[in-house]
């Protein structure tokens, strides 16, 4: 039998680390338990309009980010956000483009949800996945969010060192409520986009003006607060729409013809991990993203490059 190692979560932290470790040479599978890739950095279409409903941007401030994503703008991945400092940067043409790209050649296996990992003799681990039976692996990897994680060891009743399972149980995410509207004509949101600092709205952007959607329908990605979204993550699309269009009714400029909610639970970290990225060679068990080197795009690649390099060494 190959030895494997299976890394679970398709987000950008799960395809960067599995890129690496293929490059370096090694068998990787990753499980991912919807129907796409790219975790946050995720595009819907709806109808003819196109929304970036989670990550908008990102910034690249490290020099390994910045020589990976050097490689990402030549090959036509990346573009700065139009009118905007050219430290926002975007996908092209939209916030999947990296992670498709990341993606291809991969072996990844989608709507394959793992609900226990367990120990079993000879150090390897079972993964029990929903509707696919058992996966065997020599390494597991989690790069999905770390409740996630936890709950999935905990289904397979594996006990981690004491000290390391309190320091990766502290670790919480905010959620977030996604509105994607469809607008009948163009909006008033600045072509940067909006933040806004007290209220249930965080944020307001444009799609058509951030450029992935020409000549399509307008298109707005409003993301609630963190407080909303947590005191009101369940409450029906209707009623989300009623009490978040009317804040931002002065930015739309034109009258909304459809909504969509995308409720994001684990939206981002509320506070992360000492270390870059957690690795138990005593468990062949590893954990790794935007919980543990930064809550953004930026910050889940550079906890993925920091997992790869602990394993090759």
């Amino acid at each position: 039998m190959n030895s494997t190692t299976v890394i679970i979560g398709a987000g950008i932290s799960g395809l960067v680390l599995a890129r690496e470790l293929v490059t370096a040479g090694v068998h990787v599978t990753v499980l991912e338990k919807s129907r796409g890739y790219g975790g946050r950095m995720a595009t819907k279409r709806v109808g003819e309009a196109v929304f970036d409903q989670g990550a908008q941007y990102f910034t690249v401030r490290d020099a390994k980010f910045i020589e990976l994503t050097q490689n990402w703008r030549n090959a036509g991945l990346i573009k700065n956000w139009p009118d905007t400092p050219h430290r926002r940067v975007v996908g092209n043409p939209s916030m999947t483009a990296v992670p498709k790209a990341l993606a291809e050649g991969l072996e990844i296996l989608r709507e394959h949800k793992v609900t226990a990992a367990r120990r079993i003799a000879g150090g390897y681990w079972d993964l029990d996945v929903e509707n696919h039976g058992v996966i065997r692996a020599d390494r597991l990897l989690f790069t999905c969010p770390v409740p996630q994680a936890l709950a999935v060891l905990a289904a397979g009743e594996v006990e981690l060192p004491a000290g390391e399972a309190a320091s990766l149980a502290a670790l919480q995410y905010h959620p977030c409520l996604a509105l994607l509207v469809t607008l009948a004509g163009p909006s008033a949101v600045p072509a940067e986009g909006l933040v806004l600092t007290e209220g249930p709205v965080r944020w307001i952007a444009d799609n058509v003006k951030k450029g992935i959607a020409q000549g399509a329908a307008a298109a707005v990605t409003i993301h609630a607060s963190a407080e909303f979204s947590a005191a009101n993550y369940g409450m029906p699309e209707a009623e989300v729409a009623a009490r978040l269009l009317p804040v931002v009714q002065a930015w739309l400029g034109s009258p909304a013809v459809s909504t969509t909610l995308h409720r994001w639970k684990f939206s981002e970290p509320v506070t992360t991990h000492a270390e870059r990225c957690v690795w138990l060679p005593e468990l062949a068990l590893g954990l790794a993203g935007d919980a543990f080197a930064g809550s953004k795009v930026e910050g889940a690649v550079m906890s993925a490059l920091a997992m790869a390099e602990r394993l090759r060494g």
